[in-house]
């Protein structure tokens, strides 16, 4: 079947069977692989793509049922080629991240919720990140880096894009 999808702003055309899943559309088809394979059961938050600003599991989702949202992947995040983020650029400072294989998802777990709330409590952020594991960290680094990003952010006067 054929699908279209906006994914980073960009409309993209392919073919996909039916029982295709958005993650494996995004890495197979279109070549994006900042979310990964995880549990594939939405439990470890690998696959953490943003759905229309929140944070969903990728693996979850047929790629045909995404026709009509907006889809951003971690690699709308960077301002430009070779850059980083805010948020990036806090989690390697506050070395939030250790192998990186969940950092895609926790990252863009973080734009949503600095999105919606410039100036997160500990508790937030706690709250925010749960739905992603992460087995080398032991989370403090994150809370860290995500703090910092939105530290960041407010002393630039600047809003996550």
């Amino acid at each position: 079947m054929k699908v279209e999808l906006n994914i980073n702003g960009a409309t993209h055309t392919t073919e996909v069977e039916t029982r295709t899943t958005l993650l494996d559309c995004i890495r197979d088809n279109l070549a994006l692989t900042g979310a990964h394979t995880g549990c594939e059961h939405g439990v470890c938050g690998a696959c953490t793509v943003l759905i229309d600003g929140e944070p969903a599991r990728s693996c979850l989702m047929f790629a045909c049922q995404a026709d009509g949202y907006e889809i951003t992947t971690i690699e709308a995040l960077a301002p430009a080629p070779g850059e980083l983020g805010i948020i990036q650029d806090a989690f390697c400072e506050m070395h939030g991240m250790q192998c990186g294989y969940c950092t895609p998802a926790m990252i863009l777990t973080a734009h949503a919720l600095l999105k919606r709330n410039a100036a997160p409590t500990r508790e937030d952020i706690v709250d925010a990140i749960s739905g992603n594991i992460c087995r080398c960290t032991g989370y403090g680094q994150i809370v860290e880096s995500i703090e910092l990003a939105a530290q960041r952010m407010r002393g630039t006067n600047e809003a996550v894009p």
